[in-house]
Protein backbone atom coordinates (compact mmCIF):
# COMPACT_ATOMS: atom_id res chain seq x y z
CA UNK A 1 0.00 0.00 0.00
CA UNK A 2 1.69 3.07 -1.00
CA UNK A 3 1.35 6.75 0.93
CA UNK A 4 1.75 9.91 -0.97
CA UNK A 5 2.30 13.03 1.04
CA UNK A 6 1.24 16.43 -0.11
CA UNK A 7 3.51 19.24 -0.09
CA UNK A 8 2.80 23.01 1.92
CA UNK A 9 1.41 25.44 -0.77
CA UNK A 10 4.67 27.14 -0.05
CA UNK A 11 8.30 26.02 0.66
CA UNK A 12 9.97 28.89 2.17
CA UNK A 13 13.94 28.68 1.43
CA UNK A 14 16.23 30.11 4.73
CA UNK A 15 18.05 33.07 5.55
CA UNK A 16 18.57 36.12 3.73
CA UNK A 17 18.91 36.26 0.18
CA UNK A 18 21.19 38.07 -2.11
CA UNK A 19 19.66 41.17 -3.40
CA UNK A 20 20.61 43.41 -6.24
CA UNK A 21 20.07 47.15 -6.13
CA UNK A 22 17.23 48.34 -7.58
CA UNK A 23 17.01 51.04 -10.49
CA UNK A 24 14.52 53.47 -11.73
CA UNK A 25 13.78 51.03 -14.29
CA UNK A 26 12.43 48.69 -11.41
CA UNK A 27 9.75 50.93 -10.21
CA UNK A 28 8.06 51.42 -13.20
CA UNK A 29 8.18 47.34 -14.19
CA UNK A 30 6.90 47.11 -10.67
CA UNK A 31 3.87 49.53 -10.81
CA UNK A 32 3.01 47.85 -14.05
CA UNK A 33 3.07 44.35 -12.73
CA UNK A 34 1.32 45.26 -9.93
CA UNK A 35 -1.14 46.86 -11.61
CA UNK A 36 -1.46 43.76 -14.31
CA UNK A 37 -2.49 41.66 -10.81
CA UNK A 38 -4.63 44.39 -9.40
CA UNK A 39 -6.69 43.84 -12.96
CA UNK A 40 -6.32 40.14 -12.72
CA UNK A 41 -8.14 39.67 -9.22
CA UNK A 42 -9.46 42.62 -8.08
CA UNK A 43 -11.56 41.20 -5.65
CA UNK A 44 -8.75 41.28 -2.98
CA UNK A 45 -7.83 44.54 -3.00
CA UNK A 46 -11.00 45.83 -2.83
CA UNK A 47 -11.74 44.11 -0.02
CA UNK A 48 -8.14 45.23 1.74
CA UNK A 49 -8.79 48.36 1.20
CA UNK A 50 -12.09 48.63 2.56
CA UNK A 51 -10.95 47.78 5.55
CA UNK A 52 -8.90 50.94 5.56
CA UNK A 53 -11.37 53.19 4.21
CA UNK A 54 -13.82 51.91 7.11
CA UNK A 55 -11.16 52.19 9.95
CA UNK A 56 -10.61 55.75 8.18
CA UNK A 57 -14.10 57.02 8.56
CA UNK A 58 -14.01 55.73 12.12
CA UNK A 59 -11.10 57.56 12.86
CA UNK A 60 -12.71 60.96 11.52
CA UNK A 61 -15.69 59.91 13.19
CA UNK A 62 -14.44 59.84 16.59
CA UNK A 63 -11.92 62.62 16.28
CA UNK A 64 -15.02 64.88 15.27
CA UNK A 65 -16.98 63.53 17.76
CA UNK A 66 -14.39 64.42 20.46
CA UNK A 67 -13.55 67.61 18.83
CA UNK A 68 -10.00 67.18 19.24
CA UNK A 69 -9.35 67.88 15.71
CA UNK A 70 -5.41 67.77 16.33
CA UNK A 71 -5.73 64.12 16.66
CA UNK A 72 -6.78 63.25 13.45
CA UNK A 73 -3.75 65.51 11.50
CA UNK A 74 -1.40 62.94 13.82
CA UNK A 75 -3.88 60.29 12.21
CA UNK A 76 -3.52 61.43 8.57
CA UNK A 77 -0.06 61.79 8.78
CA UNK A 78 1.18 57.56 10.39
CA UNK A 79 -2.17 56.65 9.20
CA UNK A 80 -0.21 55.56 5.37
CA UNK A 81 2.51 54.34 7.42
CA UNK A 82 0.21 50.93 8.53
CA UNK A 83 -1.03 50.60 5.00
CA UNK A 84 1.39 47.60 4.55
CA UNK A 85 -0.44 45.82 7.12
CA UNK A 86 -2.85 44.80 4.22
CA UNK A 87 -0.45 44.22 1.79
CA UNK A 88 0.29 40.40 3.15
CA UNK A 89 -2.74 39.07 1.58
CA UNK A 90 -2.04 41.13 -1.59
CA UNK A 91 1.55 39.57 -1.44
CA UNK A 92 0.02 36.13 -1.55
CA UNK A 93 -1.62 37.14 -4.45
CA UNK A 94 1.07 38.42 -6.80
CA UNK A 95 3.09 35.62 -5.64
CA UNK A 96 0.79 32.59 -6.48
CA UNK A 97 0.34 34.87 -9.70
CA UNK A 98 3.56 34.52 -10.47
CA UNK A 99 3.89 31.12 -9.59
CA UNK A 100 0.96 30.06 -11.76
CA UNK A 101 -1.13 28.94 -9.24
CA UNK A 102 -4.80 29.17 -8.78
CA UNK A 103 -5.86 32.03 -6.46
CA UNK A 104 -8.61 30.66 -4.46
CA UNK A 105 -10.38 32.93 -1.40
CA UNK A 106 -8.88 29.98 1.02
CA UNK A 107 -5.46 30.16 0.37
CA UNK A 108 -4.67 34.04 0.27
CA UNK A 109 -6.31 34.17 3.56
CA UNK A 110 -5.20 31.16 5.11
CA UNK A 111 -1.72 32.85 4.53
CA UNK A 112 -2.48 35.52 6.53
CA UNK A 113 -3.82 33.58 9.17
CA UNK A 114 -0.80 31.26 9.48
CA UNK A 115 1.88 34.40 9.80
CA UNK A 116 0.49 34.41 13.56
CA UNK A 117 2.99 31.30 13.58
CA UNK A 118 5.74 33.18 12.42
CA UNK A 119 7.72 36.21 12.17
CA UNK A 120 5.42 38.62 10.65
CA UNK A 121 3.46 39.91 14.23
CA UNK A 122 6.87 40.57 15.89
CA UNK A 123 7.67 43.14 13.03
CA UNK A 124 4.06 44.51 12.66
CA UNK A 125 4.69 44.82 16.71
CA UNK A 126 7.39 47.27 15.80
CA UNK A 127 6.34 49.12 13.49
CA UNK A 128 3.01 49.79 15.77
CA UNK A 129 5.62 50.65 18.69
CA UNK A 130 6.91 53.22 16.60
CA UNK A 131 3.90 54.53 15.16
CA UNK A 132 2.54 54.75 19.02
CA UNK A 133 5.41 56.48 19.95
CA UNK A 134 5.47 59.03 16.87
CA UNK A 135 1.65 59.64 18.28
CA UNK A 136 2.39 60.40 21.75
CA UNK A 137 5.54 62.47 20.88
CA UNK A 138 3.46 64.40 18.59
CA UNK A 139 1.21 65.57 20.99
CA UNK A 140 3.76 66.80 23.45
CA UNK A 141 5.00 68.92 20.54
CA UNK A 142 1.68 70.66 20.01
CA UNK A 143 1.79 70.77 23.99
CA UNK A 144 5.47 72.00 23.98
CA UNK A 145 4.99 74.89 20.92
CA UNK A 146 0.56 75.67 21.51
CA UNK A 147 -0.21 74.45 24.59
CA UNK A 148 -0.33 77.65 26.91
CA UNK A 149 -2.03 79.26 23.76
CA UNK A 150 -6.18 79.44 24.25
CA UNK A 151 -6.88 77.49 20.91
CA UNK A 152 -7.56 73.89 21.45
CA UNK A 153 -9.69 72.96 18.65
CA UNK A 154 -7.48 73.46 15.10
CA UNK A 155 -10.72 73.24 13.01
CA UNK A 156 -11.71 76.77 14.41
CA UNK A 157 -8.30 78.07 14.45
CA UNK A 158 -6.24 77.60 11.70
CA UNK A 159 -4.89 81.03 12.25
CA UNK A 160 -2.56 79.86 15.31
CA UNK A 161 -0.65 78.23 12.82
CA UNK A 162 0.86 81.07 11.49
CA UNK A 163 1.76 82.71 14.14
CA UNK A 164 5.47 81.88 15.04
CA UNK A 165 4.62 78.84 17.33
CA UNK A 166 2.43 77.45 14.76
CA UNK A 167 4.59 77.74 11.99
CA UNK A 168 7.86 76.42 14.36
CA UNK A 169 5.58 73.53 15.27
CA UNK A 170 4.72 72.51 11.75
CA UNK A 171 8.35 72.46 11.03
CA UNK A 172 9.95 70.74 13.98
CA UNK A 173 7.04 68.17 13.98
CA UNK A 174 7.29 67.34 10.69
CA UNK A 175 11.07 66.78 10.91
CA UNK A 176 10.27 64.52 13.32
CA UNK A 177 7.23 62.93 11.58
CA UNK A 178 9.74 62.34 8.52
CA UNK A 179 12.13 60.91 10.63
CA UNK A 180 9.29 58.02 12.00
CA UNK A 181 8.09 57.99 8.62
CA UNK A 182 11.21 56.94 6.75
CA UNK A 183 12.19 54.23 10.18
CA UNK A 184 9.18 52.57 9.15
CA UNK A 185 9.20 52.20 5.85
CA UNK A 186 12.90 50.99 6.03
CA UNK A 187 11.69 48.15 7.95
CA UNK A 188 9.23 47.45 6.08
CA UNK A 189 10.02 48.04 2.37
CA UNK A 190 11.90 44.65 1.62
CA UNK A 191 11.19 43.48 5.43
CA UNK A 192 7.48 42.60 5.06
CA UNK A 193 7.66 40.93 1.23
CA UNK A 194 10.94 38.94 2.99
CA UNK A 195 9.32 37.28 5.50
CA UNK A 196 6.42 35.91 3.69
CA UNK A 197 8.31 34.67 1.29
CA UNK A 198 11.69 32.91 3.41
CA UNK A 199 11.90 31.63 6.70
CA UNK A 200 13.75 34.24 8.88
CA UNK A 201 13.63 36.11 11.74
CA UNK A 202 12.46 39.69 11.70
CA UNK A 203 15.15 41.48 13.28
CA UNK A 204 17.37 40.45 9.86
CA UNK A 205 14.44 41.25 7.58
CA UNK A 206 14.94 44.32 9.39
CA UNK A 207 18.58 44.57 8.66
CA UNK A 208 18.14 43.53 5.17
CA UNK A 209 15.56 45.94 4.29
CA UNK A 210 16.91 48.98 6.43
CA UNK A 211 20.34 47.80 4.43
CA UNK A 212 18.72 48.15 0.90
CA UNK A 213 17.66 51.25 1.48
CA UNK A 214 21.17 52.76 3.01
CA UNK A 215 22.42 50.62 -0.36
CA UNK A 216 20.49 52.72 -2.65
CA UNK A 217 18.98 55.34 -0.94
CA UNK A 218 18.39 57.86 -4.00
CA UNK A 219 15.85 54.84 -5.92
CA UNK A 220 14.42 53.82 -2.24
CA UNK A 221 13.80 57.09 -1.80
CA UNK A 222 11.82 58.05 -4.34
CA UNK A 223 9.87 54.70 -4.24
CA UNK A 224 8.88 55.54 -0.63
CA UNK A 225 7.93 59.35 -1.74
CA UNK A 226 6.26 57.40 -4.33
CA UNK A 227 4.66 55.15 -2.07
CA UNK A 228 3.35 58.42 0.60
CA UNK A 229 2.91 60.77 -2.12
CA UNK A 230 -0.02 58.57 -3.60
CA UNK A 231 -1.39 57.74 -0.69
CA UNK A 232 -1.63 60.54 0.68
CA UNK A 233 -4.01 61.77 -2.64
CA UNK A 234 -5.65 58.77 -1.98
CA UNK A 235 -7.20 59.88 1.57
CA UNK A 236 -8.06 63.06 0.47
CA UNK A 237 -11.67 61.85 -1.13
CA UNK A 238 -13.19 60.53 1.88
CA UNK A 239 -10.29 57.93 1.73
CA UNK A 240 -11.82 56.41 -1.17
CA UNK A 241 -8.32 56.55 -3.24
CA UNK A 242 -7.37 54.26 -1.11
CA UNK A 243 -9.38 51.51 -3.13
CA UNK A 244 -7.19 51.64 -6.41
CA UNK A 245 -4.12 53.22 -4.63
CA UNK A 246 -3.55 50.45 -2.25
CA UNK A 247 -4.17 47.54 -3.63
CA UNK A 248 -1.85 48.85 -6.64
CA UNK A 249 0.79 49.55 -4.44
CA UNK A 250 0.59 46.10 -2.66
CA UNK A 251 1.15 44.39 -5.38
CA UNK A 252 3.88 46.55 -6.53
CA UNK A 253 6.24 46.22 -3.69
CA UNK A 254 6.07 42.02 -4.14
CA UNK A 255 7.07 42.55 -7.36
CA UNK A 256 9.66 45.81 -6.37
CA UNK A 257 11.19 42.92 -3.98
CA UNK A 258 10.84 39.71 -6.64
CA UNK A 259 12.83 42.25 -9.18
CA UNK A 260 15.30 42.55 -6.78
CA UNK A 261 16.00 39.08 -5.67
CA UNK A 262 15.99 37.50 -9.36
CA UNK A 263 19.41 38.56 -10.97
CA UNK A 264 18.44 40.53 -14.15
Amino acid sequence: MSSTTTAPPQQQALGAPELRSPRMGDLAAALRLGAADFRKHPFYGLIFASFYILAGWVMVGVTMATGHSFWLVLAAIGFPLLGPFAAVGLYEVSRRLQAGLPVPASAVFGVIWQQRLRQLPSLCTMMVVIFMFWFFLGHMIFALFLGLTTMTNISTSYEVFFTLNGLSMLAFGSAVGGVFALLIYSISVIGLPLLLDREIDFITAMITSIGMVRQTPGVMLIWGALIAGLSFAAMLPGFLGLWIVLPLLGHASWHLYRLLLEPG
